[in-house]
């Protein structure tokens, strides 16, 4: 891959640095903030940074949030911490919306509640998680091989509530981030222990209710937490979401962030009603009261009424960890049980002109897994090394089914699998601080996988193994005046669908080569203002796109990808926070093809910003704009989904310690945009077949919510 511009800029600030390099003493201590352009020739500060660096203790540090300066931490600019008190300030419409504190993240929804968010990134429609690497306590969320599209990720079991930081990479620089983690990925850890309890209770327009109670108490040597969440809501639409969900975590801890162990239990259940994107076409016809035989609808309508599902989600997750000023071990052992029963019908009566195109997708499974890392941070000639070594391990036992359905009733049977599919993952990352204004961080990784697919219909067992190695790597030059470069490339992948691998004909790739590149620039300009910005591109061998035939991914032509972001915060005061993040991207295939070289669905521009009030007399709250760009819906982008702009609302009250009230406004402006939108061939009840396909191609789109309004009450304890 070409990439003349990280070139020249790389041999400029190489060539820079080298004049500044100096005999080395021994390391430039990683977490010094100061003004590093200070003199330290006198004895007395050499004898004080040697003491520094020999006290240091890699729990000593701990990262809260966006207004921690990275600078001599981070490996990359597009790396970054978002704290809890981020989440507490910010309106949240759905719980996967707190992926959207990440700069440049889109968290949409095309159907009912409780089925998987949609996320858009970096010049990607990610779909439901393909290419984002998803976990929660260091346990997978992405799925493999899934019913309803590869990399499957369901946060609605997430409570924000217990979310103590979210940590986030961009890219494929590093060596422990494997499989979906082209474009990103991103870690959700919980508190093991509150200060206080939480008893919340919420209500609000379009059938909106909550309640929330967590606590945590000592007991023996460790914290006992549990948390349980109850909520409902309605959504505008015509025939009600209904969604219900019951959500649970129960944890005990021992230990501290030094050393320690944590045992930990989650369980939730949803189930919904779906109202699926519908044709523009019979929108603009309108609904005719007087005509129940009219193919008009309105915004709010839905085209199948029994469109739907549930979904159940339980884990066991147990982590250990020991660490000292050399040393740094963890260990970790998750098991997972998930399933999903998935109602859909996004073609309506193209295929089955009488009873409807509703499929059932069915995806039942069990994983296993384990993480385990070691670092150990020594001196090589007078030079500080951290060398890390890693070891992940995950085995899915899953059942698939399809089904052809009306009214959730089956129809036929299309297809069953068994799958196992087990993926093994080891990495080296070693990190080294060869002058105080030039380090490195260089790592490999190699990936293996085995892939086993029985399919119940011919009870033909099949199977294949693949295997994939990815060097990684950034070189890091200052900081000169609280500001530091970055120059970072690497090369990742994405695995496909088992039962796309494991064809005797036409098989799909098992592994899909992912490689990118990243110049960016971490500062901070004045005190408190946090800034980074990033030049990158990212290379795909194959893309996988959405299809709206029968509702999953497949996988396509290869593609470049190429952008920049810019993201800041900036704690203006200590009550008045801002921040702003934009990105901008362009996506196209590589490949010469006469459908034309857009990638249907990528994103092209991003803006995100608020401002925040902590503690001022005792109010608090956020106002938050979200403008989501335009994307091509078709290859020739003859059709293309229009930009939005929506604007929430949060204003809160604290009443002494331990009471405080919020009210909540989403959508403020009352925008009519789409949250979604697809192009493909459908037909409906009434319509003449159509051309020869059987039906009409146009644009389906599922609407924004409208303005909407919730208020809580809250309780510490």
């Amino acid at each position: 891959m070409k990439r003349p511009i990280f070139r020249y800029l790389g041999m400029l600030i190489v060539a820079y640095s080298l004049s500044e390099i100096r005999s080395p003493l021994l390391a430039q201590d990683p977490y010094e903030q100061e003004d590093k352009n200070k003199k330290t020739d006198t004895e007395k500060q050499k004898q004080e940074f040697t003491k520094k660096l020999s006290e240091y203790k890699p729990d000593a540090i701990i990262i809260r949030d966006r207004r921690s300066n990275l600078i001599g931490l981070a490996s990359s600019a597009s790396e970054g911490v978002v704290g809890s008190d981020q989440i507490r300030t910010r309106p949240i419409l759905r719980a996967g919306e707190v992926a959207e504190l990440i700069p440049g993240v889109i968290v949409t929804q095309h159907s009912g509640g409780g089925k998987a968010n949609q996320f858009f990134l970096r010049g990607f429609n990610l779909d439901h998680g393909t290419d984002l690497a998803t976990s929660v306590d260091g346990m997978p969320v992405n799925n493999p091989s899934h019913a309803h599209g590869q990399g499957y990720t369901d946060l609605n079991f997430l409570i924000p509530e217990l979310v103590e930081q979210m940590q986030y990479k961009k890219g494929v620089y590093y060596a422990d981030q494997g499989d979906f983690a082209s474009a990103g990925a991103f870690n959700i850890s919980y508190f093991k222990a509150l200060s206080k309890g939480i008893a919340n209770v919420e209500g609000g327009s379009l059938g909106y209710a909550r309640a929330l109670l967590a606590k945590s108490y000592k007991l023996g040597p460790g914290d006992l937490l549990y948390a349980v969440e109850s909520s409902h809501n309605d959504g505008p639409w015509t025939i009600p979401d209904n969604f219900r969900k019951a959500n649970g975590v129960i944890s005990y801890s021992v230990g501290d962030k030094r050393k320690g162990i944590s045992l930990s239990g989650m369980g939730y259940r949803g189930s919904w009603h779906s109202t699926d994107q519908i044709p523009k076409r019979a929108v603009a016809e309108g609904k005719d009261p007087f005509d129940p035989n009219s193919d008009g609808l309105g915004r709010f309508d839905s085209v199948d009424k029994t469109d739907g599902g549930w979904s159940n989600r339980a884990s066991l997750n147990l982590e250990a960890h020991h660490n000292d000023k050399s040393h740094e071990a963890k260990i970790q052992i998750y098991g997972i049980y998930y399933d999903l029963r998935l109602f859909s019908n996004n073609t309506y009566y193209l295929d089955d002109h009488e009873r409807g195109d509703q499929h059932e997708q069915m995806d039942r499974r069990t994983v296993l897994g384990s993480k385990s890392s070691y670092k150990s941070v020594h001196e090589i000639f007078g030079l500080k090394m951290e060398d890390t070594v890693g070891l992940q391990i995950r085995r899915d036992y899953i059942f698939d089914g399809l089904f052809h359905t009306q009214s959730r009733a089956r129809l036929e049977k299309l297809k069953e699998d068994n799958i196992i599919q087990l993926s093994t993952g080891a990495y080296y990352e070693n990190k080294i601080q060869w002058a105080k204004k030039f380090r490195t961080v260089l790592g490999l990784r190699g990936d293996s996988y085995d892939f086993k697919v029985d399919d119940l219909e011919t009870f033909i067992s099949s199977r294949r193994i693949a295997s994939i190695y990815s060097p990684k790597g950034s070189f890091i030059f200052g900081p000169w005046n609280k500001t530091e470069f970055y120059i970072s490339a690497g090369k990742g992948f994405h695995s496909n669908d088992a039962r796309g691998v494991v064809l005797k004909k036409d098989p799909a790739d098992p592994l899909v080569r992912t490689s990118g590149g990243e110049f960016g620039i971490r500062m901070e300009p004045i005190s408190g203002w946090q800034s980074t910005f990033s030049l990158w591109q990212l290379d795909m061998d194959s893309e996988l796109l959405f299809t709206g035939d029968n509702a999953t991914t497949e996988a396509s032509r290869p593609s470049t990808r190429k952008g920049i972001e810019w993201a800041n915060y900036y704690s203006f005061r200590s009550w008045l926070m801002i921040d702003a993040d934009f990105a901008t991207s362009k996506a196209r295939f590589r490949d010469t093809d006469p459908a034309g070289n857009y990638i249907p669905g990528s994103i092209k521009s991003t803006f995100a910003s608020g401002i925040t009030v902590k503690d001022l007399d005792g109010y608090f709250g956020s106002i938050r704009v979200r403008y989501f760009g335009p994307r091509s819906l078709i290859e020739d982008n003859s059709e293309h989904s229009a930009a939005s702009t929506t604007v929430n609302l949060q204003i809160g009250k604290n009443f002494g310690e331990d009471w405080s009230m919020v009210f909540e406004v989403f959508n403020l402006l009352n925008a009519r945009v789409s949250d979604i939108d697809y192009y493909y061939a459908s037909r409906l009840k009434n319509e003449p077949v159509g051309p020869s396909d059987g039906g009409y191609n146009d644009i389906h789109t599922h609407p924004a919510i409208p303005r909407s309004f919730r208020i809580s009450v809250r309780s510490s304890f």
